[in-house]
């Protein structure tokens, strides 16, 4: 049971790493903010480490590729940004879109560790993904 669990737990964090780095890369070209640019590069790096992880880590459970965000995903996510976007270009009105999304990675992040029996290495991973999200979190606050 823990290996089916395992592998549902690194399927649910690669695709929400997959789901940060297609945000970042969404919203990058509107921000003016060189500072905050940068912060955004090094999310995206913290969320590769993770993706890298989960590839290091998936073969132990499965002989498939993890999960990754779908294509009707990334275009929805794309036009989410787009349409919220279209009234307020501010960098603030990007970073409360961060904001939300990273939010919503903590929460699933959480009822993952909290819910779900897995093996302690992906409870560590776990772990890691929900202090990285909260980070950046703070780190974004600061830019509204």
């Amino acid at each position: 049971m823990k290996e089916k669990e395992s592998i549902n737990v690194l399927d649910e964090l690669n695709k929400g790493a997959c789901m940060g780095i297609d945000a970042i890369n969404f919203i990058f070209d509107k921000i003016d903010n060189k500072e905050l640019k940068k912060v955004l590069n090094k999310q995206c790096d913290e969320y590769k480490m993770i993706t890298d992880k989960i590839s290091e880590l998936y073969p132990e459970y499965s002989k498939k590729e993890p999960h990754e965000t779908s294509a009707m995903n990334k275009v929805m996510t794309w036009y989410g940004i787009e349409i919220k976007t279209m009234m307020d270009k501010s960098d603030s009105k990007d970073v409360e879109l961060l904001l939300q999304g990273t939010n919503m990675g903590i929460i699933e992040g959480r009822r993952l560790l909290n819910h779900k029996d897995t093996d302690p290495e992906v409870e560590n991973l776990i772990e890691e993904y929900i202090t990285m999200q909260e980070r950046a979190y703070d780190t974004l606050k600061e830019y509204l």
